[in-house]
């Protein structure tokens, strides 16, 4: 990840938010002493990646998923009032 100090941010701010919008991070520090990390605001948590179709390919559901257990289901409550 690429260091940049405050003079070299503030000189070249446009740039660098353009960079970091397209997914290049960077660290803003003052005397070499890393004082911020700048990202962008959709980009994932570091070391999180999307949950959503991680299994992709790997299981099956079954079509009949949103009726599995539907008999056992209606018989634990066919003697309630």
């Amino acid at each position: 990840m690429r260091t940049v100090n405050i003079h070299e941010a503030k000189t070249h701010l446009s740039r660098l938010v353009r960079d970091a919008a397209a997914g290049e991070p960077f660290v803003i520090a003052r005397a070499g002493k890393p004082l911020v990390k700048v990202i962008a605001v959709a980009a994932p948590d570091a070391g999180r990646s999307s949950r959503v179709g991680f299994l992709a390919g790997r299981i099956a559901v079954p079509d009949d998923f949103d009726r599995m257990g539907e008999s056992e289901i209606e018989g634990m409550f066919a003697d309630e009032p």
